[in-house]
């Protein structure tokens, strides 16, 4: 049997202990999901694990196999179903995941990691954190409160969103002051742990750890900002006490408290508050096994010497896979008679487990903690990560022998725990180190013209030769745009009959002529309106891509695809990430042919939409057998040649998104200049051969910006356009603190992730607050982010609220 032949059957062993659910739809579930499988086979082969070392995922992902969730989701918020409709296609999704790892052999089964929006959000609700402007009354909170929460409507805005740690993933952000009266107002963890028992499925409740909840959470508007969250600990565990008292009534024997703030470099009165709190929660948990579940980065030694000090806990859980160092702390100490809970399957990407690495691990850590304290465990939570390899109809098998999604996984936790306790599965393994094997040896993963080129970069700055007020000078004089200058972000509704040509087209459906026409028309009429809004700068609106990255990534060599690899970004948003599993090169020119066509039909300036390089890499599944650094610069060089053939085809502005830069930033404080000296410098290649007169634009989104504001300003783009009003304009402290920014800068004037339209006055008064720390000669009027998730009847008066309110400034400033 040769390797690739090997490696497939690998796949097709761990698709035998999961449950296929790809014909399962959300109206069959009820009656057929626990014992109909498409394959009589699979049912027969299910182990019954007995005797085995103990197992555990930390989570799981919530939006289905298929985005049942989020289909779902959106349907009720469009009033096309009922609340009735919606939580039986979660109590469906539910079932099929306790049981999926019931089945498995896994031990410790999580509950309470399912949600209709936001883990965080879910905390704010059941501590009835609610924010005065929401008109809550008290008693259980129900989906109008929650969602008005995550969403707004159409009186009040939407809470703060950002970024969970490093991960793509975004949460709501609880807004506390001193007033707030902390209540017991939602029973989620305790229903969820009861509908799982009625199934005869024994799970793990899993609650955000107070001490991470309020270290997460900011001070609520007209609270001082030195207001200090941890203050509150008393209050919220008094909630959280009580809470734990309906978990042990229903009869659960462990809890998971989520507590990864301890990975961030926390001052000492920090660690001080997980002291105090899990000291004055001891009594309330007596009788309960307790979990301290960490994840995405070591754990600092001074946070590792509290945790594993704290009271009343029976297992700490490490993420040995972005925590590697940790493996020196429990080798140098771990409490006597306490369970390990090791995290060495990786929850955050999609390539298949180094068993036999793993293993070696474990046998290492056995000898410390001990064979009965020892639990094999995901690094964290699978919510980072696609669901379920099995529908993955048109992968080739040799990549996708090299895979392994949320529920592969489950059955590499297991196998490594079975294998642990003398329980081989010799075949198993042998597969994995075929595939493995197969990856390596691949002639696919490697180019060497293309690896000489990027590590010719490195004995250079690439900046452009002129400084930005230089070259802001002549692209005025090229593009004579007004004072506070209007764009949007890049893309425009994604409607259902715009889906429909790309799906259709896709299949083979209707023909090329057929598909360019319909895309051309659809940037004939967003080219229209917003000539018609008189909006200054244009874009094309993107109809032609289904996603910023993806769309990319098909058209460059080292990326694969998937039909379902939907991962949670927010709420019901997913997105699909590509699988980079090879080196990266730019066959052919990938947007210039659009870009061209939308040019030719306005006067205006039409910008050239990109993603960039550190946003490609981190918005996709990269792979692991290379620095993150040399990938990017791989990547960078691709971007590059595209800025390059736009600029040639006559485009003047040219945007470079690099939304997710801030996301990748390590979570330890001695990491981050080495990753954002190889980030920026990534984004500098891509236009450092550009002349003076093309501009160069970038997107940031949702997330904290301030403390790299250095680096951006490194970028050297000529205008950058940032989140700004979801966060209370917390970006403008920047300015207001003395840090002074020269290039073109727009702060974004209104939250494009919730349905409501803000007024007129609304947006002026953004813009006002901006012009007190920013020269107008540089401030730019734009949405936060892109419109392709929106709808036309919301989209057209937010913006045309926007350009009213600048003109209103404008005039203003003329006076």
């Amino acid at each position: 049997m040769n390797l690739k032949t090997v490696a497939v059957w690998y796949v097709s062993w761990t698709q035998k202990f999961v449950i296929n659910t790809s014909k399962i739809t959300p109206h069959s579930w009820r009656s057929s999901l626990f014992f109909t499988h498409t394959n009589k086979e699979l049912v027969s082969t299910t182990p019954t694990i007995q005797g085995t070392m103990a197992s555990h995922i930390v989570g799981y992902p919530r939006m289905g196999p298929k985005r049942e969730l989020k289909f779902a989701l959106e349907s009720f918020w469009e009033g096309k179903s009922s609340a009735e409709d919606l939580r039986k296609v979660a109590a469906d999704l539910k079932a099929s995941i306790w049981k999926q790892m019931a089945d498995a052999g896994i031990k410790y089964i999580p509950s309470n990691t399912f949600s209709w929006y936001d883990h965080m959000l879910d905390t704010s609700a059941l501590l009835g954190a609610v924010p005065p402007r929401y008109g809550w009354s008290g008693g259980e909170i129900g989906f109008d409160t929650y969602f008005s929460m995550a969403r707004g409507n159409a009186s009040v805005p939407a809470m703060e969103m950002t970024k969970w740690f490093d991960t793509n993933y975004h949460f709501i952000v609880p807004e506390l002051g001193p007033d707030m009266n902390f209540t017991y107002a939602s029973h989620k963890a305790v229903d969820e742990y009861k509908e799982a028992k009625a199934l005869g499925v024994d799970t793990v409740p899993v609650l955000v750890g107070p001490v991470t909840y309020l270290l997460l959470s900011k001070p609520a508007k007209g609270v001082d900002k030195s207001f200090c969250l941890l203050s509150l600990l008393p209050k919220v565990l008094a909630v959280y006490k009580e809470v734990v008292a309906d978990l042990k009534a229903a009869g659960a024997s462990w809890i998971q408290f989520d507590e990864p703030a301890l990975v961030l470099d926390l001052e000492s009165k920090e660690l001080q508050a997980f002291t105090t709190a899990y000291s004055e929660f001891a009594s309330a948990l007596s009788g309960l096994n307790v979990l301290i579940e960490t994840y995405f980065a070591d754990v600092p030694a001074e946070a590792y010497k509290t945790l594993t000090s704290l009271s009343g806990v029976t297992a700490f859980g490490f993420d040995l896979v972005r925590g590697t160092k940790t493996l020196d702390l429990i080798k140098g100490g771990f409490p006597s008679g306490k369970h390990l809970f090791a995290g060495v399957v990786d929850g955050r990407n999609i390539w298949a487990n180094d068993l036999s690495a793993s293993l070696n691990t474990l046998k290492s850590l056995e000898g410390i903690v001990g064979k009965d304290n020892l639990v094999v465990s995901s690094s964290c939570s699978l919510l980072h990560t696609a669901v379920d390899l099995v529908n993955e109809t048109k992968l080739d098998n040799e990549i996708k022998s090299w895979l392994a999604f949320a529920a592969q996984k489950v059955v590499e936790v297991n196998a490594l725990a079975k294998a642990l306790s003398g329980q081989t599965d010799e075949a198993f393994f042998s597969s994995n180190a075929s595939a493995l094997a197969s990856r390596k040896s691949s002639p696919r993963v490697t180019n060497a013209d293309v690896q000489k080129a990027a590590a010719a970069l490195k004995g250079s700055d690439h900046r452009r030769a002129t400084n930005v007020t230089a070259r802001l000078d002549a692209q005025q004089k090229k593009l004579n745009l007004p004072i506070l200058p209007t764009t949007t972000i890049g893309s425009f509704p994604q409607t259902v009959e715009l889906r429909r040509v790309r799906r259709e087209y896709k299949a083979n459906k209707i023909s090329e002529d057929e598909y360019v026409k319909a895309i051309k028309e659809e940037i004939r009429k967003v080219v229209e309106l917003q000539e018609e809004l008189d909006i200054d700068v244009l874009v094309h609106g993107e109809p032609e891509r289904n996603d910023m990255v993806e769309y990319f990534g098909e058209q460059l060599s080292g990326f694969a695809f998937t039909v379902n690899g939907w991962v949670q970004s927010y709420g019901s948003r997913c997105v699909k990430p590509p699988i980079i599993y090879g080196d990266v090169s730019r066959p052919k020119p990938m947007t210039v042919f659009w870009s061209s066509a939308a040019q030719s039909m306005t006067k205006r300036p039409m910008k050239g939409m990109l993603t960039g390089p550190v946003t490609i890499l981190n918005w996709s599944f990269v792979r692991n057998d290379q620095p993150r650094s040399e990938t990017t610069y791989q990547i960078a060089l691709a971007i590059k040649d595209e800025v390059e053939d736009l600029e040639k085809a006559g485009i003047t502005v040219i945007q470079i998104d690099e939304a997710a830069l801030r996301e990748g930033l390590p979570l330890r404080k001695s990491e981050q200049a080495d990753y954002l000296k190889w980030a920026v410098h990534s984004f500098r290649i891509t236009n450092i051969g550009v002349q003076d007169t093309t501009q160069i634009h970038t997107h940031m989104c949702y997330s904290n910006f301030n403390d790299i504001i250095h680096s951006i300003i490194d970028m050297d783009a000529d205008v950058i356009t940032i989140e700004n009003s979801r966060s209370d304009e917390k970006l403008l402290s920047v300015f207001r603190e003395g840090v002074k920014y020269g290039a073109g800068i727009g702060p974004g004037v209104y939250d494009i992730h919730s349905p409501r339209i803000p007024p007129t006055e609304e947006i002026a008064e953004r813009i006002n607050k901006m012009l007190a720390v920013l020269e107008k000669d540089i401030l730019w009027v734009n949405p936060d982010c892109g419109l392709k998730t929106r709808k036309y009847p919301e989209v057209k008066p937010a913006l045309t609220n926007m350009v009213e309110a600048t003109k209103v400034i404008r005039k203003q400033l003329g006076k």
